[in-house]
């Protein structure tokens, strides 16, 4: 993931703001229309039925009318795969969206670019056997420090270029944050390969020296900085002082040697009362 800072024109902002209302609103009604299902109902509709249903909607509507078709289907289609993977994500069903804090939109690319196999050979449709067309963002570069993406409904967007070459992606995010604008392109890394040359190496594990290899060299996890251990040796004499505990009662509790607890007010005090006399005799 590629993320750079954005700059549109105040034109823009307001059509970028509008382009994260439609998202937002269309995210909520799929959320609302999945809450209302129960174990004796029918299943929610998926992105299909959902797609089908905005068409409609957007005809009805106004306001919907207005916005980026491609915008709403990509706020279904992540509701779709935030959907299927509630299990095995960390955050569970998908969620409401409110103003001012989930400001955003996905965007998938408008040019065709011709895939390929992991052997650059042409990746070829199975049925047809014709060459398969991906998606690709467009991306200009401006300058060494400036570049410019179609966003759609405002046309070219600058974005500041803090890294070294163009980002090839097929789809990218807008976030608003902080009254901020940002852009991140969905890039797949290079694949890294292990380091290694296949030798075997021999390790001694020990206490004074972690790990000592056969070849000589000496591994060594990283010990406590000199700060960590002022605060460390801080705490100490501070437990040091500290008063100690006795019969385990907290020392807060604990009373004095040679107190004893005062006795409640209204206590009875003096001689026991004499047993009452029997009958037929008197004091």
């Amino acid at each position: 993931m590629s993320r750079f800072r954005m700059y549109p024109t105040s034109e823009q902002a307001g059509i970028v703001l509008g382009h994260c209302a439609h998202a937002r609103y269309v995210w909520n009604l799929a959320v609302e229309q999945h809450s209302h299902w129960r174990k004796d109902r029918k299943a929610a509709p998926g992105f299909a039925e959902q797609c089908r249903q905005l068409t409609e909607a957007r005809r009805e509507n106004e306001w919907l009318r207005e916005g980026n078709a491609d915008v709403m289907q990509q706020a279904l289609k992540d509701f779709a795969q935030a959907k299927n993977a509630r299990f095995t994500s960390a955050f569970g069903e998908p969620t409401w969206r409110k103003r001012f804090r989930h400001e955003g939109f996905r965007v998938i690319g408008t040019d065709r670019v011709p895939e390929s196999e992991l052997d650059d050979s042409p990746k070829l449709n199975a049925k047809t056997g014709n060459q398969v067309m991906g998606r690709s963002v467009v991306v200009q570069k401006l300058n060494r420090r400036w570049a410019q993406v179609k966003v759609p409904g405002c046309g070219w967007v600058r974005f500041r270029l803090t890294r070294t070459g163009l980002p090839e992606a097929k789809t990218y995010r807008v976030t608003f944050r902080n009254n901020q604008w940002h852009i991140a392109f969905a890039v797949i890394p290079e694949p890294v390969p292990a380091p290694g040359t296949g030798e075997a190496i021999g390790v001694d594990r020990g206490v004074a020296i972690t790990a000592a290899l056969s070849d000589g060299r000496r591994l060594n996890c990283p010990q406590l900085t000199v700060k960590e251990r002022a605060q460390i040796r801080k705490h100490q004499r501070r437990a040091a002082r500290a008063p100690k505990a006795v019969s385990g009662r907290p020392p807060s509790t604990r009373r004095p040697p040679g107190s004893r607890p005062e006795k409640p007010t209204g206590a009875r005090t003096g001689a026991r009362r004499p047993p009452p006399c029997s009958p037929g005799r008197t004091a």
